[in-house]
């Protein structure tokens, strides 16, 4: 006598949400940029308001540091060569 199981089906997002783990892109203060050009870059590349990216530089400048956003590897990795094409100090953690 044999055992039939049913199969199902995911969509790779499906799969995805569930192997990866939640990778941060890491925005770090420096001597280097200012206010206006760090504003700008996350308005421009992670579609923050100018509010949003206005608290984000102030967080920066104040902690040495800021996650500006969270996801999977790859993703983190296509951002964190953005902002550092711009100038900025970012990492993957």
């Amino acid at each position: 006598m044999g055992v039939e199981t049913e199969q199902e089906a995911f969509t790779l997002e499906e799969i995805l949400a569930t192997v990866q783990s939640s990778n941060r892109l890491v925005l770090w203060n420096d001597e280097i940029n200012t206010f206006d050009h760090v504003i700008d870059c996350l308005m421009k590349h992670l579609q923050y308001s100018e509010a949003q990216a206005e608290q984000i530089a102030w967080k920066v400048h104040t902690e040495g540091k800021c996650v500006v956003l969270e996801g999977s590897l790859t993703e983190m990795e296509v951002y964190r060569k953005i902002l550092k094409s711009e100038g900025l100090t970012v990492s993957v953690e």
